[in-house]
């Protein structure tokens, strides 16, 4: 097909969720369907077609206290660079600015080039590590159920604005759990090709990563982690623990960028989902 001039924008609807599932695996990304019907039932996500096609996608959460995030920014490799990815952000942006919301997004370094110009500041440093484990049931050492509530109030407190629909909608979902073990806390579930972990909040790295020890030597893998760059003693010890740098990823807000909370998390929900 030619050139796309100009780009036909249209509101995509939680039908379309199979079509954002084939772009989100061919892009390697571990969004499962039920990621994409979250989205298209509590965002606004904009998509390109080719006839039936779905080629190119982004999508707006909102949050509360006027923030949103902009996600499944995605193009299908045949309609690259032809400007379709910008153009989807800033329909986004538009949304977010009719609804007074401030954006954030977590994007690639090659991403960071893109949003920089549209007004993106960045904001935090992340780093994606991946496990592969075969089989788990390693240790006999149980881990405690955690509480909603809890967890959405600590969450809250890392990210400056709440989330507990976010939460909610995960911790629900066959597979999820979210588990505590002193005061670490973190929210364990499915995603299409590996189980994510995340948000962790602990007050300290050792209770972070005797959490995620635990974890993993009582589940089946392989997992994947979205870790705080700053969080430097963490991230040691993930990698002296066999977990695997897979790629960075850099946190960006639209405008001028907030001081960082006092306390941040040791890992985020992921980068499609802050």
């Amino acid at each position: 097909m030619a050139a796309i001039e100009p780009i036909d924008i249209v509101e995509l609807d939680v039908d379309d969720a199979p079509a954002g599932l084939v772009l989100s695996t061919e892009a390697g990304w571990n969004q499962n369907e039920a990621d994409w019907r979250f989205f298209l039932s509590k965002g606004v996500v904009f998509g390109v077609r080719d006839g039936a096609r779905l080629v190119a996608s982004a999508a707006l959460l909102p949050y509360s206290a006027g923030n949103a995030w902009i996600s499944m920014v995605l193009v299908t490799a045949d309609f690259r660079r032809r400007g379709i990815a910008t153009k989807l952000v800033d329909a986004c942006l538009g949304a977010a600015a009719r609804r007074g919301l401030t954006a954030w997004l977590d994007a690639t370094p090659a991403g960071a080039t893109v949003y920089g110009p549209l007004g993106f500041t960045p904001t935090l440093q992340l780093r994606r590590l991946r496990l592969e484990r075969p089989q788990g049931a390693t240790t006999t050492r149980p881990l405690s159920t955690g509480s909603l509530d809890a967890l959405a109030t600590r969450d809250s407190s890392a990210m400056g604005f709440d989330r507990s629909t976010l939460l909610s909608e995960f911790s629900t979902r066959p597979g999820s759990r979210i588990v505590s073990d002193g005061r670490a806390m973190t929210l364990v579930r499915d995603g299409r090709a590996a189980r994510q972990i995340g948000p962790l909040l602990a007050d300290r790295t050792d209770q972070a990563l005797a959490l995620v020890d635990a974890i993993v030597d009582l589940e089946t893998g392989p997992w994947l982690i979205d870790a705080v760059h700053s969080q430097e003693a963490f991230l040691h010890g993930l990698v002296q623990s066999s977990w695997n740098l897979e790629r960075p990823f850099q946190r960006m807000r639209f405008g001028r960028p907030t001081a960082p909370p006092a306390q941040l998390p040791f890992a985020v929900a992921g980068p499609e989902f802050g």
